[in-house]
């Protein structure tokens, strides 16, 4: 997974990129999750400024952006929730 997602990768903006676009590709959105103890819904993942991959959460008209490596997942986990531990995983490998 980790080469999927950094290949043709030249530096880390780059391959922060490429596992943003495996996130969002694989990652079955919408999906219910419970954040501070709140339920909400995982509505997407985006890249934020600071090339951060985060998910936008909602609860009615609230919003919220969390981290994609902060974000509680729920048991069962969504399908393409392997890419999220593969991105944790290369994290901790640099």
């Amino acid at each position: 997974m980790i080469d999927e997602a950094t290949v043709d990768c030249s530096d880390e903006s780059e391959q922060v990129t490429g596992w943003y676009t495996m996130i969002e590709e694989h990652l079955a959105v919408p999906f219910d999750a419970t954040i501070l103890g709140v339920p909400a819904t995982v509505e997407r993942v985006d890249l934020n400024r600071r090339e951060q991959i985060v998910a936008i959460c909602a609860r009615g008209r609230d919003r919220q952006v969390i981290p994609i490596l902060d974000l509680p997942l729920p048991t069962p986990l969504p399908d393409g929730a392997e890419w999220i531990a593969a991105y944790r995983h290369w994290l901790g490998e640099r």
